[in-house]
């Protein structure tokens, strides 16, 4: 069965939300965003989180030593990288701390999933490919140039409870990543979460 992410929280009504729908990850955006919280929004978002929900922050090109600070002081979780951070930047964090490592890969042809083979994290993400942005675009890519990838990976871009099953059976991705997908007029929408948790747990 596929996890599922609800990425982009940035209010205390959206803990509250998660905390009724239970994915299994929730993505609180450090990088310059709509979605953007500062570390203090971020921490009080967290002492409210269901602990059974793992948080997840999402950084572009940030300096290494900001995230440190917050997995040591336990706002964060995972670290998802969304930029162009290469493999000594990965090193690096390495070096100080255990949390596991989500690295984004904007799909724009095969090649591009080619590339992400050799990527040294513990999973990978596939989003939607822009010349300029390094996400939240809403939009899909082809899932088909998806092959021959044998570890684990996150599915996000442009998916909805209209299309979360199709990605979850043609894919089969270790987590479905949700962010605009499960918003009305740019705020999560505690039902449009609710509806697309359970769908995945009951379809996926």
């Amino acid at each position: 069965m596929a996890k599922i992410k609800i990425c982009g929280l940035t209010r205390m009504q959206d803990i509250e939300a998660v905390n009724k729908a239970l994915p299994d990850y929730v993505g609180f955006v450090f990088a310059e965003s709509r979605r953007q919280i500062g570390t203090n929004m971020a921490k009080a978002l967290k002492s409210r989180l269901n602990p059974s929900i793992e948080a997840v922050g999402v950084f572009v090109n940030e300096d290494p030593a900001n995230i440190v600070k917050l997995c040591e002081s336990h706002v964060i979780d995972l670290i998802q990288l969304h930029g162009d951070e290469d493999e000594d930047y990965i090193n690096s964090l390495r070096r100080y701390v255990p949390n596991k490592i989500i690295k984004a890969v904007r799909v724009k042809s095969s090649q591009d999933i080619e590339r992400a083979r050799d990527i040294h994290c513990d999973y990978l993400l596939f989003d939607a490919w822009h010349e300029k942005k390094y996400g939240g675009l809403g939009r899909s890519f082809d899932w088909s140039l998806i092959t021959g990838i044998d570890r684990p990976y996150f599915l996000a871009g442009g998916i909805n409870p209209a299309n979360v099953l199709e990605a979850v059976r043609s894919c089969s991705p270790y987590c479905i990543d949700v962010s605009s997908g499960v918003e009305t007029d740019g705020l999560k929408d505690p039902d449009k979460i609710m509806e697309i948790v359970t769908m995945v747990r009951k379809g996926g």
